[in-house]
């Protein structure tokens, strides 16, 4: 074999980051198999992306290379090397060890006759056997078109699996926040899976990013929702910080036309909305020029996600009225409608210490919307006692302490987890966890989480804000008090959470201050 021939002009150009690349690893162990694949293969292009070769010199640098290098679309793998059957050791680690049955293994050997086609077929996960004396360099190329058609069909598969996996898994419990994202990102990558492996695809929107982002600004701002690629980590951002002119321009048009925008390299799709201003799907980086069918995809695919988010809106906005309604009932059952934000605090206070003992997120919600109405039972204790200044006599107490039982009554009998859950704290959020509280002298455990989280956080609001009887207390003196009474009036547990996160509460207090009101404040 001519020298001259084998190592002229042995290209390893740097492949361009316009065009892409497919990955091609060279395993043998003699140095011109390396050149002349490379030279034979110097000019292939595939689906406008040119080759970008690897190489391995002996079983175990392949085996470390695979561990390294999880997108290479084709092995060209010798068989004898440092042992008789290292290649196939290869293989086998590729595919068990590895775990990678998207890589096409093209098997090359010089001794047939050591490892027979028949055998290695049947016990090997390969692609193609070829021996080296049959594989010029028109069969190297025709063999590597094979294999990378194969490769990227198996590829854009993948991508549907996934993303058909995560539409799944979301549409079990799609109306939550959480879920969506997950429901968005799965049909972002379905639909860029589909229109042929393109991964830089986000869903813009105006409904959900920032702080109520439709009442900021007019015209409203569009926000990234969910993306892949190039806009995997811009949620939250605004659309004219994450691309160029052209692609805004082209954003722009859909918005303005309420239609689908086709640009050479990227899309725009008008998502239409009964509740916002519209929201838009947007893919760059298109493959190839889309055709009808693809377009008619991508009207598919955005109608039927915006009627998702809708619904999804919607489901919030009276999940939100809901929260609204309780907090203000709560408000005003205390009579601090417009002097105190006692409850506001006291919902993100109880959240802290929740979240700080580990409770799940269901429940945590179930708290936040109960905690308003534990105070409920006041509604039917005279104005007069609650607000007296100074120490009430003994009947005044009995009346205040009624208010448990008031609250009880209000609430109990009821299927719902939120109000059932507020009438058993209404009932005992003044149980004491030794047993010395009341209505029903409760102990320990048998007091619900919810009532002694409540009891806590009531407390310590209390001791932090201004009474008609009392200046605040200072944030050291509150916190020794409600130390002091760990194990007798309170779960030691909690305590120590409520020490941890004091921090966060205090930073909840100062967010949410008492309002001054010429009305008094309950006292009791």
């Amino acid at each position: 074999m001519n020298d001259d021939f084998l190592f002229a002009d042995d290209t390893d150009e740097e492949v361009s980051e316009e065009l892409g690349s497919w990955k091609v690893l060279i395993v043998d162990d003699e140095p011109e198999v390396h050149a002349v694949t490379k030279l034979a293969l110097s000019d292939f292009v595939f689906l406008d992306k040119r080759l970008e070769f690897i190489s391995a010199y002996s079983g175990k640098e392949a085996r470390k290379i695979f561990d390294e290098h999880h997108d290479i679309a084709v092995v060209l793998l010798d068989v004898v090397m440092e042992t008789d059957d290292a290649g196939l050791q290869v293989a086998n680690y590729i595919r068990n060890q590895a775990n990678n049955h998207f890589t096409r293994i093209i098997l090359r050997t010089g001794q047939p006759g050591q490892a027979p086609e028949k055998d290695v077929i049947l016990n090997y996960d390969i692609n193609d056997y070829k021996s080296k004396t049959e594989l010029t360099a028109q069969k190297l190329f025709t063999v590597i078109i094979a294999t990378l058609r194969s490769y990227r069909d198996i590829v854009v598969i993948e991508e549907n699996r996934r993303g058909l996996e995560k539409i799944i898994s979301a549409s079990a419990n799609l109306f939550s926040q959480q879920s969506l994202e997950s429901f968005v990102e799965g049909i972002v990558q379905q639909l860029a899976s589909l229109l042929g492996g393109t991964k830089d695809a986000a869903y813009i929107t105006s409904a959900v990013a920032g702080p109520k982002p439709i009442e900021k600004a007019n015209p409203v701002p569009l926000f990234v929702f969910a993306g892949n690629g190039e806009f995997q980590d811009s949620e939250g951002r605004k659309l004219d910080e994450i691309v160029d002119s052209e692609q805004l321009a082209t954003c722009e048009k859909a918005l303005s036309d309420k239609s689908v925008v086709y640009h050479e390299e990227h899309l725009a799709a008008y998502c239409n909305s009964t509740s916002n201003r519209g929201s838009l799907l947007f893919l760059s980086g298109l493959p190839r020029k889309l055709t009808e069918v693809d377009r008619r995809l991508v009207e598919i695919f955005a109608q039927n996600v915006q009627i998702a988010l809708d619904n999804v809106l919607l489901t919030r906005d009276i999940k939100e009225t809901q929260r609204e309604i309780v907090e203000r009932l709560g408000q005003a059952m205390e009579k601090e409608m417009f002097a105190s934000q006692h409850i506001k605090r006291m919902v993100q206070m109880c959240e802290v210490i929740a979240r700080g003992c580990g409770m799940s997120e269901p429940d945590i919600e179930i708290l936040k919307l109960a905690v308003p109405l534990h105070d409920i039972g006041k509604s039917k204790v005279p104005t007069a006692i609650l607000t007296k200044q100074g120490k009430l006599d003994d009947d005044e107490v009995d009346v205040v302490r009624q208010h448990t039982e008031f609250g009880y009554a209000l609430l109990k009998n009821s299927d719902r987890p939120i109000i059932k859950a507020a009438a058993i704290m209404a009932r005992d959020h003044h149980e004491h966890w030794d047993g010395s509280g009341y209505p029903n002298g409760l102990k320990g455990d048998d007091i619900s989480v919810f009532s002694r989280i409540t009891a806590l956080i009531d407390v310590y609001d209390a001791l932090r804000s201004a009474r008609c009887y009392k200046a605040p207390w200072e944030k050291a003196e509150a916190l020794n008090e409600i130390v002091s009474a760990s194990g007798t009036r309170f779960d030691p547990k909690l305590v120590k959470v409520l020490e941890q996160k004091v921090d966060e509460l205090e930073a909840i207090i100062e967010k949410y201050p008492d309002v001054s009101s010429d009305s008094d404040q309950t006292s009791h």
